[in-house]
């Protein structure tokens, strides 16, 4: 991945955390931090990126949607 690349997945990465911290305002900011690395960390080492924000955004919010819940 090159560089430019990288910084606008990481870009959207945070914005991913932003979402979902302002949707689920009980749940702790580092959390959510934890679960968004989590999720993006699955998408290593695969060569298509241009939806891994978007896949990571799902899952994550899964998770943290059942965190708030709980």
């Amino acid at each position: 991945m090159q560089e430019r690349e990288k910084k606008t997945e990481e870009r959207a990465i945070n914005e991913v955390v932003d979402r979902l911290a302002e949707k689920y305002p009980g749940v702790e900011r580092t959390t959510i931090e934890k679960i968004v690395t989590e999720e993006h960390l699955e998408f290593n080492g695969k060569p298509v990126r241009d939806f891994v924000p978007v896949l990571v955004e799902k899952s994550a919010k899964k998770r943290v949607k059942a965190l708030a819940k709980a």
